[in-house]
């Protein structure tokens, strides 16, 4: 049983009576995950936007749409328009098997990895964390990198506060800092 039938079936029920909820619509859970990486290097080469195309695209079994430059900036020497970065939003099946991916593979992966940080919620129940490496994710063959790039996911929930989504993040298994006295 996967993460989504066991949240269905089990958790949402959990929860809603933990948070005192009424009705099961009311109960918080995943919305979409949003899997960014700006491609460092992608303006002198276009070798490198492939590469980070091909890289988000193993990490989350869906192809990334490129962004582009909203503004120029002449310091970077960026024109408007120019491709720098790609982007993945998953939902439903996908985007539980990813969440559970990073529960249960990438976070223990990571070194010196204690838990994920209780403030750095957004005030509307989102949560947003970065990785400096993308070899921490099991598709990557660390052998086979000549480069490493960095990516930032945003969990966004239906939640209506932070506190809310600390309680499905709690239940769901995520592993928080412990506080120290």
């Amino acid at each position: 049983m996967n993460l989504q039938e066991t949240y269905k079936k089990e958790l949402q029920a959990q929860l809603q009576k933990k948070l005192g909820k009424k009705n099961v619509i009311a109960v918080p859970s995943l919305s979409k995950i949003v899997v960014n990486m700006g491609v460092k290097g992608a303006l002198q080469d276009k070798k490198n936007m492939q590469n980070g195309i091909s890289i988000l695209t193993q990490i989350t079994g869906q192809k990334p749409k490129v962004t582009k430059a909203k503004q120029a900036i002449a310091s970077f020497k960026l024109r408007q328009g120019d491709q720098i970065g790609v982007v993945v939003t998953l939902r439903g099946k996908r985007m539980y098997d990813f969440f559970e991916k990073l529960i249960t593979i990438v976070f223990p992966r990571i070194r010196d990895f204690r838990g994920i940080k209780k403030t750095a919620f957004d005030g509307r129940g989102n949560y947003t964390l970065g990785f400096n490496e993308h070899i921490v994710f099991p598709e990557i063959d660390p052998g086979k990198v000549d480069k490493i790039y960095s990516l930032e996911v945003c969990i966004v929930t239906t939640a209506k506060n932070d506190e809310e989504a600390f309680q499905l993040f709690e239940v769901l298994g995520v592993p928080f800092v412990k506080e120290q006295n």
